[in-house]
């Protein structure tokens, strides 16, 4: 059964255009103008990532995202005319996974809708076979079940935040660089991400109820990257 993407932007143009490319690519493709119509769809349908423009007549994108994230831990794409970094990282603390700045290349964007849907495949265990388990002091990460459990409380974790905590976890007692953890968790090369990392940690530290100046896991080592003792 193919993925079903939604696309949710009020220019049609833009909306046909990438419906193009993921149908060539073999996705299945729902298309909304607007937020209501978005929501309403992802009730409706099973949907697998979304992508979501940040103008839109009814609501804000970036709210958009954060309603969707109280229910759902499909990947979230944004689509952004915003170049500025307070922008895409106030997108990625509503819960978005990655985002595109317009104008784009159609191809790039599926090259990114298939970057988190592999990551997302992962999170759902498909593809794993081995059973495998990391327990630090009350916090249980299991890589077969994709859960996280700490001190009892299970945490709704996206799929990025569960790979950013399990790699971290896989080298307890290392200073992971931030240059290493975003190339293996988000499979791409480091160019300035540090405000990627940085907004995505601070998510995973509020999901783990974490003190900011005194996390008690995922540490700071500044100008270097992050470790779990």
């Amino acid at each position: 059964m193919a993925d079903k993407i939604l696309i949710v932007d009020d220019e049609s143009a833009i909306g046909e255009l990438v419906e193009v490319y993921l149908k060539n690519d073999g996705y299945e493709v729902e298309r909304a103008e607007n937020a209501h119509d978005a929501l309403k769809c992802i009730e409706d349908d099973k949907i697998t990532l979304a992508i979501l423009d940040v103008m839109l007549p009814d609501m804000e994108g970036f709210e958009l995202c954060k309603k969707i994230r109280e229910k759902h831990l499909f990947p979230i794409i944004m689509l952004t005319a915003k170049v500025e970094d307070r922008d895409k990282i106030y997108g990625l603390t509503m819960g978005a996974d990655d985002y595109v700045t317009k104008p784009f290349n159609p191809l790039e964007l599926v090259a990114r809708v298939k970057t988190q849907l592999r990551r997302y495949t992962r999170y759902n265990g498909s593809s794993l076979e081995k059973n495998e388990e990391i327990s630090i002091r009350g916090l249980l990460i299991s890589k077969k079940s994709h859960k996280c459990v700490l001190n009892g409380e299970e945490l709704l974790l996206t799929p990025l935040e569960f790979d950013i905590l399990w790699y971290l976890c896989e080298h307890q007692g290392k200073v992971v660089p931030s240059e290493e953890l975003f190339e293996k968790v988000w499979g791409e090369k480091y160019f300035e991400s540090g405000n990627t990392i940085m907004t995505h940690i601070a998510r995973l530290r509020e999901k783990m109820h974490e003190i900011p100046r005194k996390p008690k896991y995922v540490k700071t080592v500044w100008g270097v990257g992050y470790t779990i003792e």
